[in-house]
């Protein structure tokens, strides 16, 4: 696996910073271009105010527990006494599992798949088989299990393994058929050895076949049952060194299991029978069953069915013996799903899995094999998933599994992680979500109880939200070391289901998961939670204790890059800034979608790509769906997937953009406040006055993303390109920050440019191709390099022997050619904050800062109304600042800081209950917080914002817009995220970079 390096606390942000060009990636940063209007210089009052408190001694990355199924489950083991159980992979790995918030993980270093697994009872010890024929013992009383002995052998492979309770003796089975003796304490070969030849009769001339099969007798552990593949059975005493008796049956042998009185044991074969054999009388079994076997009417044997691969035979003291087996289902059903059989008596019952079985063991009473069993449960390893059975009740229900193992129930394709939420969420959301439970789980605690579980010092609150390709979004909480998932959103919901042959508006964008969540946006003091999905589609939720039955109101924006050919335009023709209502498209209804899908053979214009519920819907507490936009086709073309997004609850607005440009809705009033190109939102300010290009020109590559050779050196230099451009592709499962992307190795070579690549030959791949490939997925090939944290959509200028020249070579934002060529240019991230607009603002106001893939910053002036009172009558007002900011590379997050260098959070409306049935003005009233509670004093007559791009972080001083402070973070790849973070009470800039490395970087902090 790749290691993350936790790099030092750099102190590039705390010089002054000339005008050039950054020599590496993690020095102290230099260079970067100047912003219009400002200049790349020291500032003596930040120095002087602020004091650095942070040093590389604050920072130590350490594992703490794995979140998620064990990939590629083999084996499995329970100590009965202890109650913990081991999960063997194919990886080499081991989890230990206990009561819930006890999760161990452990590496075997050769990274061989683990073959078997065998507790030493009750002694806090583990021994395990590998691929390798290597055995090892782990200790398990210390903190982090570690290997204390190992023993490998040279000339046999291993096939079986098995331990004896309170035994010194472990005994392995071979694939020569020999079975060797290894004492426990010294962990070495004792030199006792049975011989396949020794143990067969003499006269048989035919190798057995591999061991597959050891156990002990429960009444004289001196006696050894070894099962032979080819079916035959040797009863081996192991004081006289010979045979007690032999037994030979025509079916190959997969399992063996002993009756607890030590007299009968039964044999699961590969024609799907069982046999029970008694030791007095060897020569053929007493009973032969083909449970799932169809009997024949001649009275012949029944028919042959699949292997039983394993059989467990337990006995109870007041009741018929359990008799639970995988495997042996008919040949006439190859569709059948993998199943469990549990034999009662004469009752069968057959549990089918959602997926293959790999491995079960039955959990019973006591660990004294010469005792009656008294099962209880029956865990059930699957390739995807644990589940375990409850024995004691007669319709065999399955208890609630504590782990988060079903994490990937569906791919996950966006997280999100708060920390220091409000100390009520957590119990709310759980109060809530548990009323949204699956019924019919047993009502028995977790049978896996073992384990001791230390909290720790950690008391704040941290809440993580995934987001999955089916629609589903699920809160987890993380205070504790384990995940406990608190609340399931399902955003699927609000659209209605398309039925057979429909959906072809969404299939454009994307073949398949049409649901899949994108984006997600959370204020949790206001509560309120925002969700882009893959089909051009943001629902705003709020959160509710009561159920509702209402309709679901619903806008539809035109999204759209409209430009006309412009050979020489003239400064003056491009408008300073349009007029926002000449912007808006008509309102639609707020009842739904009244649009119908377009004929076919016309051209698809103002559809939507799904159909919102017209009618009113049952919402039950918890997060209720409370405005629905959608972005519609025009003229013939699909709405582009939505690059960021962005929610105020204390402004009732919520922005969103994609590479055509940006919309701002009133989510309160419900009315779309802007609708407009990117190019649109500089007007006069756009620093490079870029030339707009026609859409006719450039359709037939918009909706493609042009697929590069998989040759080595193609591959190399994906590897360091940013995904990030000013253009983006239409993927439905990635997204920044993603738990499963696969980091590429470190990159030592140049990072190129999208804008500038020339891509003059390749296959165009429709955005349906590009969701497949992209997504991560069972039969599906796995990410490719670090692009699927969020891809890109190249435009195809015209090749010349200049641009294939330095195609490579140009940076993003000093490639002036590459910005002219395109009309495009994608919102990558949005951020509302109190902050100076303009230079002479004399006083902090509400604001929208925008940033964009070529690494421009537009600042926009929001107009609310002066009184709350007025807030749902006048209206809201979007207007430019004239201010542009730039950066190298798209930019990715925005940040405030005080004067005083604290963080300044956004300004939110404190939660309540939309739908209390207290309807007093004193409950109705919006109670707004327009700003940090820690800087409630005032905050002085300058700030600071952060601004971080994928290649370079910048600090300006406003309302001067001075560039104090800038670093070039890296030149080989580029950052996949990055956040401001308050750290021991200070401030740094945390980066996640694609070639595997976690930067933290210093700059102002008090």
């Amino acid at each position: 696996m790749k290691k993350f390096n936790f790099r030092k606390v750099l102190d590039g942000l705390t010089a002054a910073s000339p005008v050039g060009s950054s020599g590496g990636g993690s020095g102290s940063g230099a260079g970067g271009s100047v912003h219009p209007g400002g200049t790349a210089g020291a500032a003596g009052t930040p120095r002087e105010e602020i004091q650095e408190t942070l040093t590389s001694d604050y920072f130590q990355i350490c594992k703490t527990v794995r979140h998620g199924f064990p990939y590629l489950p083999t084996a499995l083991a329970f100590d009965p006494v202890q109650k913990i159980l081991a999960i063997g992979t194919r990886t080499g790995a081991i989890r230990i599992l206990g009561r819930p918030g006890v999760d161990c993980y452990c590496q075997h270093e050769s990274g061989a798949a683990v073959l078997q697994l065998q507790f030493l009872i009750n002694e806090g010890a583990l021994v395990s088989a590998c691929a390798d024929d290597a055995l090892h013992l782990w200790n398990l009383r210390q903190k982090r299990p570690a290997i204390l002995h190992s023993l490998k052998f040279n000339r046999e492979r291993i096939t079986y393994c098995h331990l004896p309770f309170q035994s010194k003796w472990l005994y392995v089975g071979t694939e020569r058929g020999n079975t060797h003796i290894v004492n426990i304490e010294s962990f070495i070969l004792s030199g006792y050895v049975i011989m396949w030849n020794k143990a067969i009769e003499l006269s048989t001339k035919t190798h057995p076949g591999p061991v597959v099969h050891l156990s002990d007798s429960p009444r004289d552990e001196g006696k050894l049952l070894i099962g032979y593949e080819n079916g035959t059975i040797v009863f081996w005493d192991l004081r006289s060194k010979r045979a007690d008796l032999r037994a030979y049956y025509d079916e190959a042998i997969h399992s063996v299991a002993w009756h607890h009185e030590g007299k009968q044991f039964m044999c699961s074969h590969s024609d799907g029978s069982l046999t029970l054999w008694n030791l007095k009388s060897p020569n053929r079994p007493f009973q032969t069953t083909i449970p799932h076997g169809k009997v024949q009417r001649d009275g012949k044997k029944p028919e042959s069915c699949k292997p039983i691969l394993k059989v467990e035979y337990k006995t109870c003291k007041n009741s018929e013996p359990f008799v639970v087996f995988s495997g042996g289902l008919s040949y006439d059903k190859p569709c059948r799903r993998p199943s469990l059989t549990i034999m009662h008596g004469k009752a069968i019952t057959v549990l089918e899995m959602d997926h293959p079985i790999v491995d079960f063991l039955t959990l019973c009473e006591t660990p004294y094999p010469n005792e009656f069993q008294e099962p209880y449960a029956v865990a059930v390893l699957l390739e995807k998933d644990l589940i375990v059975v409850d024995l004691t009740q007669t319709n065999f229900p399955i208890f609630e599994n504590p782990y988060p193992i079903d994490i990937h129930e569906s791919p996950v394709t966006c997280t999100e992680y708060f920390a220091d939420c409000p100390p009520d969420l957590i119990p709310v959301l759980y109060s809530v979500g548990a009323k949204h439970k699956k019924q019919g789980y047993s009502n028995k605690e977790w049978p896996i109880s073992g384990g001791a579980w230390n909290l720790g010092a950690q008391t704040y609150p941290e809440i993580i939200i995934t987001g999955h390709a089916d629609g589903s979004v699920k809160f987890w909480d993380a205070s504790a070391i384990t995940l406990q998932m608190l609340y399931k959103l399902k955003t699927s919901k609000v659209f209605e289901k398309q039925k057979v042959g429909e959906g072809k508006a969404t299939a454009e964008i994307v073949e398949e998961d049409p649901f899949a969540v994108q984006m997600m946006y959370w204020c949790p003091e206001s509560r309120i939670f925002c969700v882009a999905g893959v089909s051009a589609y943001v629902i705003v939720y709020r959160f509710s204790k009561h159920e509702v039955n209402t309709e679901i109101a619903s806008l539809e924006v035109r999204l759209q890059c409209e430009v006309e050919d412009i050979i020489t335009p003239e400064p003056e023709t491009n408008p300073p800034f349009p007029d926002a209502s000449s912007q808006l498209p008509p309102v639609k209804s707020l009842s739904g979608s009244t649009n119908t899908v377009a004929g076919e053979g016309t051209m698809k214009d103002s559809i939507p790509c799904l159909s919102v519920k017209a009618r009113p819907v049952r919402m039950p507490p918890g997060y209720q769906a409370d405005l629905v936009i959608q972005l519609v086709w025009v003229d013939g073309e699909p709405p582009q997937q939505i690059t960021s997004l962005a929610v105020n609850s204390a402004y009732g607005l919520v922005a969103f953009g994609n590479c055509n440009g940006l919309a701002v809705v009133d989510f309160m009033q419900k009315t779309v406040l802007l609708s407009m190109g990117t190019l649109d939102l500089y007007g006069s300010s756009d620093p490079y006055q870029r030339q707009p290009r026609s859409p006719r020109k450039s359709r037939q590559f918009a909706a493609g993303l042009t697929e590069l050779s998989d040759s080595p050196v193609s591959l190399e230099l994906e590897r360091c390109k940013s995904p990030t451009s000013a253009l983006r592709t239409h993927t439905s499962s990635v997204a920044l920050g993603i738990c499963c992307i696969r980091f590429p190795d470190h990159v030592n070579g140049h990072c190129t440019s999208p804008t500038s690549q020339s891509c003059s030959s390749g296959k165009r791949l429709s955005s349906a191709d590009v969701s497949r490939a992209n997504r991560r997925g069972p039969g599906r090939p796995p990410f490719r390099k670090a692009q699927s944290a969020a891809c890109m959509e190249i435009s195809l200028p015209v090749t010349t022997e200049e641009n294939r020249e330095n195609s490579f070579s140009r940076s993003r934002s000093s490639s002036v050619s590459s910005i002219d060529r395109d009309s495009k240019e994608a919102i990558t991230a949005l951020f509302f904050m109190e902050s100076f607009a303009r230079k002479n603002d004399s006083a902090v106001s509400s604001c929208l800062w925008v940033g964009t893939g070529l690494g421009m910053v537009i600042i926009l002036s929001l107009n609310l109304p002066a009184s709350d009172d007025l807030r749902q009558s006048e209206p809201v007002m979007v207007s430019p600042s004239g201010t542009v900011l730039t950066l190298k590379g798209a930019v990715l997050t925005f940040a405030c800081l005080d004067c005083m260098g604290t963080l300044t959070h956004q300004p939110y409306e404190v939660w309540r209950d939309p739908h209390s049935a207290d309807d007093g003005d004193k409950t109705r009233k919006r109670k707004l917080v327009m700003h940090s509670p820690s800087s409630s004093q005032d905050m002085g007559d300058h700030q600071f914002a952060v601004i971080c791009s994928e290649k370079q972080a910048k600090v300006f001083s406003l309302p001067s817009q001075t560039c104090l402070y800038v670093h070039n973070i890296t030149e080989t790849s580029f950052l996949l995220r990055a956040d401001v973070v308050t750290l021991c009470n200070s401030v740094c800039l945390a980066c996640f970079c694609a070639n595997g490395h976690i930067m933290t970087l210093r700059y102002l902090s008090n």
